[in-house]
């Protein structure tokens, strides 16, 4: 699993998924806020899996260059980036157009039937 990782499970865990992938979703917030386009959070989801990777090897011994370490990261905090920019863009649908919108779970939407 190490070799995978690129570092120990529990490191994995409390680094990328906890403190990486907290970051992950607030930057997912924040595009869909700001109403970017959901391809920047790719971008940045891979930037945060480069600074992880970074901490990992700075803080925990782990392996700088650890190209499946760096994958795991990137899948994951692009998964989170994504999951949060969905949600959040669903909310600010039915919050900001509540007469055209209405909800539809919480990551879509649906319009609102005339009645």
């Amino acid at each position: 699993m190490e070799d995978l990782l690129g570092t120990s499970p529990g490191v994995f865990i409390g680094l990328t998924c906890v403190l990486a992938g907290g970051a992950a979703w607030m930057t997912g917030q924040a595009l869909a806020a700001n109403w970017l386009p959901r391809w920047q959070g790719v971008a940045y989801g891979i930037l945060l899996a480069a600074a992880n990777r970074f901490l990992v090897y700075a803080l925990f011994d782990g392996q700088l260059l650890s190209v499946p370490g760096f994958l795991v990261a990137c899948v994951v905090l692009v998964g989170i980036v994504q999951v949060a920019f969905q949600a959040t863009r669903a909310f600010r649908m039915v919050s900001q157009y509540p007469w055209l919108y209405e909800p539809a779970g919480p990551f879509s939407w649906r319009e609102r039937k005339s009645s």
